[in-house]
């Protein structure tokens, strides 16, 4: 698969640089990632479970701070801005959305319900919502069958297409994601990533993306980093990282 590298700007969309996350004021659990995401670009953050991937996403987001977590050194610049200080929620209004590991959905709500709570983080008039909500059906034609089905009842890989949809439906330029292929059937895991190409093409959003799967991560991601004990150990074009013979040894701990 050739990388839509013409899409991709030079200007970063995010730049984050030598973060240090810390947890309860002592346990380290991100020393010193740096790692950028160009505007139009499919970065993969790869590394076994374990390796500061979820940390890191949840330091970019903000959302570190819910789990007694700060950043204690660093910056991270989203749009050329400081997001020191910057509210999660805000920087989902800046564009800025973080799907979290897990297939997080509302169980009782119906998929169309958990949709549009992603759209209301925007404040969008109904006509916007049911424009945007068309938009969703039409990159995960799945969910429009299932619309009214409480999202509780769905299979695992219509749970992810669901969390993902959510995200989206706030309108974001970069998209966090954690995780998608965790617990999914090979076949499911390659629909979510030819939708997260689509949606790169077609609709210029950008995805950091944190994958234990390297294979599928780095057929989608133009460039990609390799986390192991919170520090980022390799990193370069999807096609140098597939040539190298030795990234499952980091996996594994053999480097």
């Amino acid at each position: 698969m050739s990388h839509a590298a013409s899409a991709v700007s030079s200007d970063p969309l995010l730049q984050v640089r030598d973060i240090e996350v810390i947890y309860d004021g002592a346990i380290l659990a991100v020393a010193g990632v740096s790692l950028s995401v160009p505007r139009g670009g499919i970065v993969a953050l790869l590394g076994a479970n374990g390796a500061g991937k979820s940390t890191t996403l949840k330091a970019i987001s903000g959302l570190v701070r819910a789990e007694r977590a700060e950043v204690s050194r660093g910056s991270i610049e989203f749009l050329g801005r400081d997001t020191a200080g910057v509210d999660p929620s805000h920087r989902v209004r800046q564009g800025m959305v973080h799907v979290l590991e897990g297939r997080h959905v509302f169980p009782q709500l119906t998929v169309e319900d958990n949709l549009r709570s992603g759209g209301f983080v925007r404040g969008l008039s109904r006509r916007e919502l049911a424009q945007d909500l068309e938009r969703i059906y039409a990159w995960f034609p799945r969910l429009k069958t299932k619309r009214k089905t409480q999202a509780g009842l769905t299979s695992g890989g219509e749970q992810q297409m669901v969390a993902i949809g959510r995200a989206l439906m706030t309108r974001p330029t970069l998209v966090l994601l954690d995780e998608p292929s965790m617990g999914l059937a090979p076949i499911i895991v390659q629909e979510i990533f030819q939708i997260v190409a689509q949606l790169n093409r077609e609709a210029q959003v950008s995805f950091l993306i944190a994958e234990q799967n390297i294979n599928v991560a780095l057929k989608y991601a133009s460039s990609a980093y390799v986390l192991d004990t919170g520090r980022v150990v390799l990193s370069g074009s999807a096609d140098e990282l597939l040539a190298r013979g030795d990234l499952h040894d980091f996996y594994l701990g053999k480097h």
